[in-house]
């Protein structure tokens, strides 16, 4: 019996891989911070305290967006409802920033404004921990875990896929939206959070403040496009990438893939929850509308965009459709949906490997190697063009007849 051979497992990055890594964390960490508040602001190299908010923003998206490939792309899992879990997260860290208020708020209380004017006495028992940076910490990462681990246990137990999945977790996410709308939940209802002023008793609105919520937003985005591209060159993402290609075949090789899709689902929602903390205090707000059905979709045509199973491409696509986004929204907000709708079906019927599958398929057809003419077609074409008295070189463009003889 001949022995099997798996595969060896290559480097984390290549050497260019990460000389790129490195510069971007330099830029995000060193550059842009320097650019902001240092440089000068008649200076063309300042970087703006909107152009800050805004990158901070998209980089925020981007981790949702490598989140949903790693579901996505690499385990051929679709969700519609990412959104709620990227909320969460936002959530845990804007009711820490609510208690951070203390008594600045309108009516001097220690209980946030909302609560006050709903004639709130006490603060709802979920809202225990919310004076506690640490705590808050722990629930960012475990109120979208939980609640993703009890989702996935009983959709994936009971082999629900395709369609159908994506459809109720765009359903789970709208239920959800619908009971943060309320009042009586306790958080904020359809206004949500709003007017911070510190983190850690630091003022928020501080320009070194800022670029620490950007440097940290960039440095947890490079960190996670490390660990996925970990994970996923690891058996454990072998064995995802199987799933996705084929089950049964998986399950038929004793392989329950059970554990296997509601862990990478646990870790792409607590990948979200993360991005919605760091989002919060950067935009300032947090209210149900980010648990819309559009929202969620968004997350999944950024990864379609830029390009499933490539972990990068997610993240060029978050940063495009954005940036076009931002743009768009001001110089034609009427057309940004029908752009957004447009945008989705072009790549999924012109690009379905999004851009990085189509920079791919470019530089694989420049570095295509030309197959060298043999020996003994090359010695007959010589006789040949000595018999007829034309160049080697000039029977190639001669025309060919029926029977294959150069004319």
């Amino acid at each position: 019996m001949s022995k099997v051979v798996l595969p060896t497992k290559g480097p984390l990055l290549s050497g260019k891989g990460w000389t790129a890594f490195f510069v971007a964390l330099i830029v995000v960490c060193a550059v842009a911070p320097v650019l902001n508040i240092w440089v000068p602001v008649d200076s063309p190299l300042h970087m703006s305290d909107y152009a800050v908010a805004l990158v901070g923003k998209i980089m925020c998206y981007a981790i949702c967006a490598l989140a949903m490939d790693l579901i996505w792309g690499y385990t051929g899992i679709l969700s519609l409802g990412h959104g709620l879990f990227f909320a969460l997260g936002g959530y845990m860290m804007g009711m820490y920033l609510m208690r951070q208020i203390g008594r600045d708020g309108n009516y001097k209380s220690d209980l946030p404004d909302f609560m006050v004017f709903l004639d709130w006495k006490t603060l709802p028992w979920h809202w225990t921990f919310s004076d506690s940076f640490i705590a808050t910490l722990i629930l960012i990462v475990a109120v979208p875990g939980l609640i993703a681990f009890v989702f996935g246990f009983f959709a994936f137990r009971s082999r629900i896929k395709g369609v159908y999945f994506s459809i109720i977790t765009q359903a789970m996410t709208f239920a959800a939206m619908l009971l943060f709308f309320r009042n009586e939940t306790g958080f904020g209802g359809n206004n949500g959070f709003t007017d911070f002023k510190r983190i850690l008793n630091i003022p928020i609105a501080t320009q070194e403040m800022r670029m620490t919520l950007f440097a940290l937003t960039g440095a947890t985005l490079l960190g996670f496009f490390l660990f996925a591209k970990w994970l996923i060159g690891s058996k454990f993402g072998r064995v995802l990438q199987a799933i996705r290609d084929a089950e049964t075949r998986v399950m038929f090789s004793g392989y329950n893939p059970l554990p296997y899709k509601l862990t990478i689902w646990v870790i792409s929602a607590i990948m979200c929850g993360v991005a919605g903390a760091l989002y919060v205090p950067q935009v300032g707000i947090i209210n149900p509308g980010e648990m819309s059905a559009a929202n969620s979709i968004e997350i999944a045509i950024w990864a379609a965009v830029g390009g499933r199973a490539t972990l990068i491409g997610p993240i060029i696509g978050a940063f495009i459709v954005n940036g076009a986004k931002s743009w768009l929204t001001v110089a034609y907000p009427e057309y940004w949906l029908y752009f957004l709708g447009a945008l989705f079906i072009a790549v999924t019927l012109f690009l379905p490997n999004g851009i990085v599958g189509l920079v791919r398929k470019w530089v694989s057809r420049e570095k295509k190697p030309v197959s060298p003419e043999p020996v003994q077609d090359a010695a007959a074409r010589r006789s040949v063009a000595v018999e007829q008295g034309v160049e080697p070189d000039a029977l190639a463009s001669l025309p060919v007849d029926a029977k294959g003889a150069r004319a």
